[in-house]
This record gives structure tokens, sequence and C-alpha cells, in this order.
């Protein structure tokens, strides 16, 4: 059987018989070049808003790096300063709950102890201390001759009161609450370390010895104007140990807004109802109070005022008590008082002296209240802590100046009569 021979198989017999035509292949083989070929949009107009930018790639890249590194700071900035606005906030807050006044809502609770605000004397005013130089004293008891030895050796580091900076300093000592004698140093010139080397003496027994303060102050000497107060050092006698002699240094501290001196002592009782709105004061007595004629005696008697809102309201008096010290009065007053104001309201009790031909004279001031501090607001609360029961207690007279300074009363209330009055006679004159 002779051999044939079949042609070698060509591409195009392939696809043949495959059943597809190498146009379509190729057409084919095109639209899949092209599909892997297609980009992302994005990338494109990102790339293409790029082109258009007149500035080179790494600039580009640059500006966009510092834009957000500086939005980055500016949101850590304001979250530091939200931090710190919360802090500072809650701070204050915990700030204005300590100092917040006396809630006197509760008058049922029997105890007050937590309703007391400490007395005037214990508040701290200020926690930057100025040096006004220090003082070297020495003080001596001698029992047997009831002298009390004060020295006043030398000062140092003085506070300048003077332009050309200097003092010209001098001690004043004397012994509170007596107060007959007052006694002075020399006065040193254009210095500030003076040395005085001076002893005065003061005759005290050993019972008012315990119950006194001894005062040093320190003045700056002016011929034509009122002397500067540099400093004082005041010590309480009753605090220090006579076995021995005391000598010390001390600094000088700011004086005292109002001197301590004793005006006496007022007992009264204090009495209120809530349900009828009522209160009462009985002013029962005084003693040791001031002598204010020249007979070394008095004609006291007592004045009260209440104050709505720290303005005048009510006012009484009791009668005269004529030439005593020690007055007994036991007379009764009694105040309308809603229970919604007498959160509002203030007790100012002052004693007088009587002068049938001048001005009669003020000897002493104190008032209680929501605004008072210390003994003062203790015998307040005592009174609403216990409705319908008469609370008695002694008190000690302030100055006048000083308790002015703490009421800063305002004018009196208007009544509506003279408001009806008033606005009548106005609408008269419009007519």
């Amino acid at each position: 059987m002779p051999t044939t021979h079949q042609p070698p198989l060509t591409d195009s017999d392939f696809w043949s018989l495959l059943g597809l035509d190498q146009r379509n292949q190729t057409v084919i083989s095109t639209t899949q070049g092209s599909a892997n070929a297609t980009v992302n949009p994005a990338v494109v107009f990102v790339n293409d808003l790029l082109d258009r930018i007149p500035l080179p790639r790494w600039a580009i890249y640059t500006i966009f790096v510092g834009g957000a590194l500086l939005v980055l700071i500016v949101c850590l900035c304001i979250c530091i300063k939200c931090c710190c606005r919360g802090k500072k906030k809650k701070k204050n807050q915990q700030k204005t709950k300590l100092e917040e006044k006396v809630n006197l809502t509760d008058v049922n609770r029997t105890k007050t102890t937590g309703l007391v605000q400490p007395d005037v004397t214990d508040v701290n005013y200020g926690s930057t201390k100025v040096f006004r130089g220090k003082l070297l004293y020495s003080l001596e008891y001698s029992s047997a001759l009831c002298e009390l030895r004060v020295g006043i050796k030398r000062a140092d580091g003085l506070m300048v009161m003077d332009l050309g900076g200097s003092s010209d300093p001098y001690v004043k000592v004397y012994i509170l609450p007596d107060k007959s004698k007052t006694c002075e140093t020399k006065v040193f010139r254009n210095t500030l370390n003076p040395v005085f080397n001076e002893e005065f003496i003061f005759t005290l027994p050993k019972s008012t010895l315990l119950k006194s303060t001894a005062i040093m102050q320190v003045f700056d000497f002016n011929r034509f104007a009122k002397h500067g107060l540099i400093g004082e050092i005041r010590i309480q006698l009753g605090n220090i140990d006579w076995n021995h002699i005391i000598e010390e240094w001390q600094d000088l501290n700011e004086p005292a807004k109002f001197e301590d001196e004793n005006l006496g002592e007022i007992c009264f009782s204090l009495r209120y109802v809530p349900s009828a709105g009522k209160l009462t004061v009985v002013i029962l007595e005084a003693k040791d109070l001031k002598s204010m004629d020249v007979g070394g005696s008095s004609d006291p008697y007592v004045k009260l005022q209440l104050s709505l809102d720290r303005r005048k309201w009510k006012k009484r008096k009791t009668s005269v008590k004529k030439k005593t010290l020690n007055p007994y009065y036991n007379e009764s007053f009694v105040f309308n008082v809603p229970f919604d104001q007498i959160q509002r309201v203030n007790l100012i009790i002052s004693v007088w002296d009587q002068d049938a031909v001048t001005r009669n004279d003020p000897m002493g001031k104190i008032f209680l209240g929501c605004d008072a501090t210390g003994n003062q607001l203790r015998h307040w609360a005592d009174m609403l802590s216990n409705p319908r029961r008469p609370v008695a207690q002694w008190h000690g007279l302030l100055s006048v100046a000083q308790v002015n300074a703490v009421l800063s009363l305002k004018k009196k209330l208007p009544l509506p009569r003279k408001l009806l009055e008033k606005n009548a006679e106005l609408w008269r004159n419009s007519r």
C-alpha cells in the first residue's frame, strides 16, 4: 500500500479545527489586552489635577504634608485647652463650695457646729506676705512689784517709707485692753536698722497680766503728715512662761485693721417661732461698759435694729440707765419676721450713752444673722435650731467702725404708704 504524505498543519488549519476564525481570535486577544490596561478613574483624576498645578510634584507633596501637620497641631491645642478649662472649672467649683455661705434652711437640726464660720480674726486675707522688718524685744515680769518691763532693743531691715529710700523709725508700746499708758522710743533719722536700747515699765497685777496683750508698733516719723505705721507685734501675755526673761527677734506683722479694745459685754436672748413669724429679743444686762462721762460713768441704753437684704428695716430701743457701767434691763421686743425672710435678716444691737447736751455717743456694737461670724453666728444658728425656745448668750461689744465696715447698710426700706403718697404727688404734679 503506497504511503500518503499529508502536508503540515498550519495555524489556519488549527483554528479551523477549533471552529474559530483567526480574525475572531485577534479580536478576543485585543479585547483582553484593553481590559487589562484599564486604570482606576480616581487615580486618573488626581494625576490630571496634579498635572494642572504649575508646581513640581515634590513641592505639592510638601505643601500637603505641612497642611496635615498644621491641622493636627490645631486639633491637639484645642484638646489641651478643653482639658485645662475642665480642670479650672472643677477647681473653681470646689473653691465656690468652700466659700459658699452657710445655709440655714434646716431649722430643725440639733447640732450647729457645722454652721459656724471662722471668726474675723481667724480669716487669712492673703497668702502674699510683705516683709516689713523685724524687732528685737525683751519681756520681764516681777510678781513682787507687779511690774512688766518691756525692752525695745533694736530693729533690722525695716520697710522703706520715705522717698529717699529710708525711714525715720520709732516704736510705740502699750498694753491692751487697759491702754492707760503709752510709751514711745526716740526717733532715729534715715535708717532701716535702728538701735533703741530702751525699757518701759507697766504696773500690772498678775490677774490682769494673764488677760492682757502687749502691742509694739514701729512707726515712720513725718513732721508734716500722719506718721506711717510700718508694722506691729502683738504678744498674748497669758501664754508666756514668766520664770525667765524673754528676749527674741520677731518679724513685724501687718497692722490690725481694728484695735482690740475692751468695750464691755452684753447679754440677751433670742427666740424665733417659724409658724407665727415672731422674733423675740430680750435685752437682759450689760457689764464693764466704756466710761463716757467725766465722772467715770455712763448713761447707757440699747438700740435694736433689723436689716433686710442689708437695708435698714425696723428699730427699737430700751430705757436709759443712769450713771452705771453695768446696767440691768430685762426688756423684751417682738419683731414680725416671716419665715421666708429670716435668712435675709440681720439683727444689729448697739449700746449708746445718752447725753442731755450734746449728741448721744455709741459705746459698742455687734450684729447677728447669716452674714455674721464666730459667736454671733453660733447664737443665731442655735436660735434657728431650737424654735420656740429662748437662747441666751453673752457677747463682747465691737467698735462701731468695725461692724459698719462689715455690714455697709443701705438706706431704709421704703414703706408702701410713703410710696403711694409719692406716686400721688407725682401724678398731681403731672396734671
